[in-house]
């Protein structure tokens, strides 16, 4: 068990662990609390779940269960004694005393069946004694089915039940007899009213066999059916602030459940429900695909979170990609950033030229710098942050003394600090990434650089790489295109010799071959 997840689920059941296989799926990080006390134990199969019709409780939790798991939910068996409010999330704290945090709660812990007090009638609950036609009643047609009368739906309850046998009896208990009108319709559909206490079951090899009445009289039966009030396993929500509701059934209060809305949020931001916490009629399947929604709602609860943070950062990063403060960090923190290697449009664009006076705009670890050097070039080498350019003043070194003569290390802003109008015969940028304002102002400042008869060249990352798996910024607004660099250009004062975009071999980070483009603006001042 980890400390954090997105989404912890507390209960085990076909509610849960659908909700879990959910999240799962969705790649959230998603733990499953179970006490392993579902309703359904008793039962000897589950009954109209498409496909998984008559399959025993305990069967579909273990499948469930192995395709949580398999798609990395995890699950625990323990209870949750307790939940409390951390920020935005929650801490949750499980049985033995671990605590671990969770962004969203699911809660599918189900519902207590309240049983008449009526000897062997808990004893033979889910077996014998049944209480939906639509979970049992196939399995007991035309068997001997008495309905135990516990509140004024019993008559309606009776009708119901004879839809799947013709022997129903009607077991008054401590009921009155029925209304003229009601007893017109039982005695319709052939129900016999049997008045009397009911005293308690009778069983043989382990097996109903009917039931005693307090009079001694014994009424044979193959099974009876009860009317169970369905009460909520609601403690851990109401300690969140939730109250449990009413349900009614013609005008019967017949249990209390959790209220949500129909994809399961309730009231308290972050915390779902699905099953029959929330829904005391729900079946199995019913139950299962409460909490499938549940699950794919809070998946997108945590995709707007994610959203939100993402563009906070996002706008932070933004803000720090021309920062001197963050590529001094940038650059303390690796031993090395770049690859060392000249840029290719750089050698491509500069090779033939005659060497005169180069400004390297940005230029980080060196690489551009030295290869210039080499070729004759007098450069002046530009850069924000110290520590790269310490590092490149090394690297210069190391090409030589004749290498590092040529080389000019210069600490400056240039959108605060220009260079010299018409000082240099190459100006070039390599993969100089901003805003698109501040960035038309610096290239303005880099073309007012230009010599007359000297060359600018702009290089950067073309808007096509975020269409690739390429490791890329992934801020549209500040990459290019050659023709926008071109388009800012007086044509009284330049002549663009290439606006292309040029493609190149690469690698993506997972090791795949991927061709990338380059956003290549050369221009000579007239």
């Amino acid at each position: 068990m980890d400390d954090r997840y997105d989404v912890v689920v507390v209960g085990g059941g076909a509610a849960g662990l659908a909700g879990a296989l959910a999240l799962a799926r969705a790649r959230r990080t998603v733990l499953v609390v179970d006490a392993g006390e579902p309703r359904n134990a008793p039962s000897g199969g589950v009954h109209n779940y498409l496909g998984r019709e008559g399959t025993p409780p305990a069967e579909l939790v273990a499948a469930g269960r192995a395709e949580v798991t398999g798609h990395g939910g995890q699950i625990v068996a323990g209870r949750v004694d307790a939940v409390a409010r951390d920020g935005a999330g929650f801490v949750v704290t499980v049985g033995d005393g671990r605590t671990v945090r969770a962004r969203r709660l699911l809660v599918t812990t189900g519902l207590v069946d309240e049983l008449p007090e009526v000897p062997g009638v808990t004893e033979r609950w889910g077996r014998d004694v049944l209480h939906c036609p639509y979970c049992h009643g196939w399995e007991v047609r035309d068997r001997r089915i008495g309905v135990l009368a516990s509140g004024p739906l019993a008559a309606h309850q009776a009708r119901l039940w004879r839809q799947w046998s013709p022997h129903v009896w009607l077991l008054l208990h401590d009921s009155p007899e029925p209304e003229p009108e009601e007893a017109e319709r039982l005695a319709a559909r052939g129900i016999a009213v049997v008045p009397g206490r009911v005293a308690a079951l009778e069983v043989a090899d382990d097996r109903l066999t009917g039931v005693r009445l307090a009079s001694g009289e014994v009424v044979d039966l193959d099974a009876v059916v009860v009317a169970a009030r369905m009460t909520a396993r609601s403690a851990l929500l109401e300690s969140l602030g939730l109250t449990p509701v009413d349900v009614e059934h013609a005008g019967q209060v017949v249990g209390r459940q959790i209220p949500a809305d129909g994809t399961g949020a309730t009231a308290v931001p972050g915390v779902w429900v699905a099953g029959n916490v929330a829904d005391v009629s729900a079946q199995v399947i019913r139950a299962a695909a409460a909490g499938m929604t549940a699950g794919a709602m809070i998946n997108m609860d945590l995709m707007e979170e994610d959203t939100r943070d993402a563009v906070a950062e996002h706008r932070r990063q933004r803000e720090a990609l021309s920062s001197a403060a963050a590529w001094e960090e940038r650059y303390r923190s690796r031993p090395a950033v770049w690859s060392g290697r000249p840029n290719p449009q750089l050698v491509a664009e500069a090779a033939g030229l005659r060497p005169g006076r180069a400004l390297d705009v940005g230029c980080g670890e060196g690489a551009d710098a030295v290869w210039l050097a080499a070729q004759g070039w007098r450069v002046t080498a530009v850069d924000i942050s110290t520590v790269a350019l310490a590092r490149a003043a090394a690297h210069a070194r190391d090409a030589g003394d004749e290498v590092a003569a040529r080389i000019e290390w210069t600490h400056a802003d240039l959108r605060q600090q220009p260079p010299a109008e018409a000082a240099y015969d190459l100006v070039s940028a390599q993969f100089m990434h901003l805003p698109p304002q501040p960035r038309r102002e610096l290239f303005a400042r880099l073309a007012d650089a230009v010599a007359p008869g000297g060359r600018l060249l702009i290089v950067g990352h073309h808007p096509a790489d975020l269409r690739t798996t390429a490791h890329r910024m992934h801020y549209p607004e500040m990459m290019f295109t050659a023709e926008q660099v071109a388009a800012d250009l007086d044509p009284a004062r330049f002549e663009v010799l290439a606006a292309q975009d040029r493609p190149r071999a690469s690698v993506d980070p997972e090791g795949r071959d991927i061709v990338i483009r380059d956003a290549v603006l050369l221009a000579r001042r007239r």
